[in-house]
């Protein structure tokens, strides 16, 4: 149990860590066009290395405690998170642009009331892919790091009780689906709805 939450607490603050990060970044990305060629490029690059791999240099930043293991989780979750939210800010239908425009809006208020919320049915993407990169990358530094579900997992194994990893595998997908199907599924689909894009 001790385990259990302590993976949740950590898995909850990289998660909205991530979302804030990431949705800073692609907004930023999104809006501005040097930002997208050079931070853009960025992002991309570093989305295609493994979260884990940042875990050595962690612990040697930050020591082998929780920092590192949440600074793994965070960039595990702000990569998918920046670049949907990035072709959210870059879809927005040209239309609501130009309308937004003839009734005199300026730069700042074509970003805040038209592309931001234009975007959120992306941004919902973008968070649902986060907290599953998020929840990988946390389950992965744990394997190596201390405490938690993955820590609980490999100390299990090392002492051949098998029911108890069988037990823990099963929490993890459990929880994978609960916020699968009770959290991201419900919002997206009021979302989608609200935004017009699938019936309520």
């Amino acid at each position: 149990m001790v385990a259990l939450t302590e993976s949740i607490q950590r898995i909850f603050i990289g998660f909205a860590l991530a979302i804030i990060i990431g949705s800073i970044l692609g907004i930023l990305i999104g809006v501005s066009k040097i930002a997208d060629e050079t931070l853009g490029t960025l992002v991309i690059a570093l989305q295609s290395v493994p979260s884990i791999v940042w875990l050595p240099l962690a612990m040697v930043m930050l020591g082998g405690g929780a920092a590192s293991i949440l600074f793994v989780v965070v960039l595990g979750g702000t990569w998918p998170m920046t670049m949907n939210m990035r072709m959210g800010m870059k879809n927005v239908q040209p239309i609501l642009l130009r309308a937004a425009r003839t009734m005199g809006y300026n730069r700042s208020e074509l970003v805040w009331k038209v592309m931001i919320p234009a975007s959120i049915p992306s941004a919902i993407t973008g968070a649902r892919l986060a907290w599953a990169f998020a929840w990988r990358a946390l389950m992965a530094a744990e394997l190596i790091g201390r405490g938690g579900l993955g820590r609980t997992l490999m100390d299990a194994r090392d002492f051949f009780n098998m029911e108890l990893v069988i037990a823990i595998m099963i929490i993890i997908s459990v929880i994978g689906l609960i916020m699968e199907y009770l959290v991201f599924r419900k919002i997206e689909k009021r979302v989608l709805a609200k935004w017009g894009l699938s019936k309520a």
